[in-house]
């Protein structure tokens, strides 16, 4: 397992490279790279505060490089910014901040589209879905659903927008055959895809896949399949993980009907096994969901339970960053009449900022020599080096 100080040490040695070419180069943005797959690979193995302040730190980094060069590897740049954000948004969401995740998510949106990536513009589609979803916005769960299906690259990638995003929002609209369709599509995608299954936040297992088909089972009243499945989800798992969590966590609502002790022995197991630090926002509204389908029940351990639940702890606050409103609603007519009129896109802030800058950085009449005897170019009378001194104090 991944230490915190080794969790750090990734993001040091980018910080190393970056010293000696502070402009980024090509081995620059393969450590880039290599520490999204890190993040990636061990997302579920940190507690989701500690990986967002070092993914965040990050992106900073790499943030300073776009306003400083041009050329092929910028389209390379803005892809692991992207893939940074989509995990930071991720993170944002399992910690409840909910209005941050969607700033992130949509800034993963807006580089995934300019460095032409479709796997990750699908995915952030997806989790935009689970987002909604969440929130009780099912028609708007249900459009980005349909977005990331659109987007998604065939196979294993599709197979997952099928799943996590197409399957549970049509199943909790009631919309049967939608649902049912979806399931097969992942099926099918996957047995298609020679690559089989892939691991990672960003990757697909089977555990996933039964995880999904059960919650969807849950929502369309199949709670005999929902059982089945959320049995096959708990035995891929660890104990202890937050996979694991998840699936004892359905089969514990898929039971509460008719086996409330069961039903609450598991989510006791979940609380006992999970700190509170580690129990993510996901677990939570699925432990609140839980103390819903028990209803009025007073069954052994029901009431223990309930209490547990009560007195957990709130989550972390994120140090997330301000929203700039990805709107996932679904518009009435005048919306979609003004939506259909040629605009130009809402990009985050951040992105605005980080565009002019490279704009200006990369137009040496535009830039005087700097006025404070520090090395690099002026924007006026502010140089560029001040102006990204103020822009970190203000993300900290």
């Amino acid at each position: 397992m991944t230490s915190a100080a080794g969790l750090r040490a990734v993001r040091e040695s980018l910080e190393l490279a970056l010293l000696v070419n502070p402009d980024g180069d090509s081995e620059a943005i393969d450590l880039a790279e290599a520490a999204v797959e890190h993040y990636s690979l061990n997302y579920s193995r940190h507690a989701p505060q500690l990986l967002f302040d070092e993914v965040r730190r990050t992106r900073l980094l790499l943030s300073g490089i776009l306003t400083r060069r041009a050329g092929a590897t910028m389209t390379d740049l803005q892809r692991q910014v992207g893939w940074l954000s989509a995990l930071l948004g991720n993170l944002a969401y399992h910690l409840g901040d909910g209005s941050g995740a969607r700033t992130h998510l949509g800034t993963a949106t807006t580089y995934g589209t300019w460095a032409g990536d479709t796997r990750l513009v699908a995915w952030a589609w997806g989790a935009r879905s689970m987002m909604a979803r969440a929130a009780g916005q099912f028609d708007a769960a249900f459009t980005a659903a349909e977005h990331g299906v659109a987007a998604a690259p065939s196979g294993l990638v599709r197979a997952q927008l099928s799943a996590w995003a197409l399957l549970r929002s049509a199943a909790v609209l009631g919309r049967v055959d939608v649902a049912d369709e979806a399931r097969s599509a992942a099926l099918r995608d996957l047995d298609a895809d020679p690559a089989g299954w892939a691991p990672g936040r960003f990757g697909f297992d089977a555990a996933e896949m039964t995880l999904h088909q059960a919650e969807a089972d849950l929502a369309l009243g199949r709670a005999g399949a929902a059982r089945a499945l959320a049995e096959q989800s708990v035995a891929a798992c660890s104990a202890g993980t937050p996979g694991w969590a998840a699936a004892t966590l359905v089969l514990a609502q898929a039971e509460a009907p008719d086996f409330p002790t069961d039903a609450a022995q598991r989510a006791a197991d979940v609380l006992d096994q999970v700190p509170p630090e580690r129990l993510r926002s996901t677990a939570r509204t699925r432990l609140r969901q839980l103390d819903e389908a028990l209803g009025g029940n007073d069954a052994t351990g029901v009431g223990e339970l309930r209490e547990r639940i009560r007195d957990l702890p709130p989550l972390a606050e994120g140090p997330g960053e301000p929203s700039v409103g990805v709107d996932l609603t679904v518009p009435g007519p005048a919306a979609r009449a003004a939506a259909a009129q040629p605009r130009r896109s809402r990009v985050p802030i951040l992105d605005v900022y980080v565009l002019a800058l490279h704009e200006l950085y990369s137009s040496p009449a535009l830039m005087p020599a700097c006025s404070v005897g520090k090395p690099g170019r002026c924007l006026g009378r502010l140089p560029v080096c001040g102006l990204f001194a103020l822009f970190e104090q203000a993300m900290r």
